[in-house]
């Protein structure tokens, strides 16, 4: 099985690298001088958690070409991104392709290659890149699967992930699970851009955190009315004291150690456009739906001259 990881991003390079390491016959994509750099002196990713700098000899290419022979491409790319490759990935002889990252209109990305078989994907990786390496903590875990309804691809996804390190998550309705996802890391978005990318200025500020967990639940509570279902299955219950006490525990932590900019600051300072467009399509879903979401909107205004309409 020939793979592509068309994107060269933190979660790119650590999907990429990951598959290397496990024999898996992979190329990335990347350009410029960071493609130049990987070229040059190899794939380098410093883990928080480790002592070392991995080092992977991972092939590189800098175009997708019809012709090229892969059976899967994982799309690594921002959300305002996805267009601009579409038809390339028409064009394309790979048949699976899997978008991984942030995606509040997964439905319409996979009506757009209705001759190909797509899938999303979620990472649980973060960071940022350097001139010379990645910086970032890598959980290894994964959750994938198609939309509702779709072929489940189970098959697929094990052989791609067989001998690899990943805690690989299958789940059969990726489209509610990325409408979730975006509601519970904009409103931490909005914090980065309240602190300008500062989350320390919030440690022991409960009160805002505690309205991050409102705004949050207005985004499940408008998903789950509109007919979704709320994912992880751990979150369903999200109006209860236990959620509420986890997300307060989470938000804390974040503000009191560098996890806070590994793991959420740097991705959302270094991606606002993403971050915006995400926010303005979620809440046309909130709209369509009748949906009130009034701390949402607080917030918001308050992350003032960051996001863009």
């Amino acid at each position: 099985m020939k793979i592509l990881v068309y994107g060269a991003g933190v979660l790119g390079c650590n999907l990429a690298r990951n598959l290397f390491r496990a024999g898996k016959n992979v190329t990335l994509l990347a350009r410029g001088k960071w493609a130049e750099e990987i070229k040059k002196n190899g794939l380098r990713i410093k883990d928080k958690f480790s002592p070392r700098v991995s080092l992977s000899r991972i092939p590189v290419t800098t175009e997708l070409k019809p012709e090229a022979p892969y059976d899967v491409i994982f799309v690594v790319m921002r959300y305002t991104q996805l267009d601009t490759i579409m038809d390339t990935l028409r064009a394309s002889r790979a048949e699976n392709i899997i978008f991984v990252g942030n995606n509040v209109r997964a439905e319409a990305t996979a009506a757009a290659l209705p001759e190909k078989n797509v899938l999303f994907a979620f990472a649980s990786s973060a960071g940022h890149r350097e001139s010379d390496r990645v910086a970032s903590v890598d959980l290894k875990k994964i959750t994938i699967g198609p939309l509702s309804g779709a072929p489940s691809n189970e098959g697929l996804i094990g052989e791609i992930f067989s001998g690899t390190k990943y805690k690989v998550a299958y789940e059969p309705n990726m489209g509610d699970y990325l409408l979730c996802h975006a509601a519970f890391v904009l409103p931490a978005a909005f914090a980065c851009y309240k602190t300008d990318g500062d989350l320390k200025k919030l440690e022991g500020n409960t009160a805002y955190l505690s309205r991050m967990i409102d705004a949050n639940i207005e985004g499940y509570r408008a998903i789950r009315n509109a007919g979704h279902t709320i994912l992880p299955k751990e979150d369903s219950d999200f109006e209860g004291a236990a959620y509420r006490k986890t997300c307060l525990r989470f938000f804390k932590l974040l503000c009191a150690t560098s996890l806070g900019k590994i793991c959420v600051s740097d991705h959302a300072m270094n991606a606002v456009d993403e971050m915006s467009a995400l926010n303005r399509d979620l809440k046309r879903f909130f709209e369509e739906n009748g949906a009130a979401y009034p701390v949402w909107r607080e917030l918001e205004q308050e992350a003032g001259r960051y996001l863009r309409a």
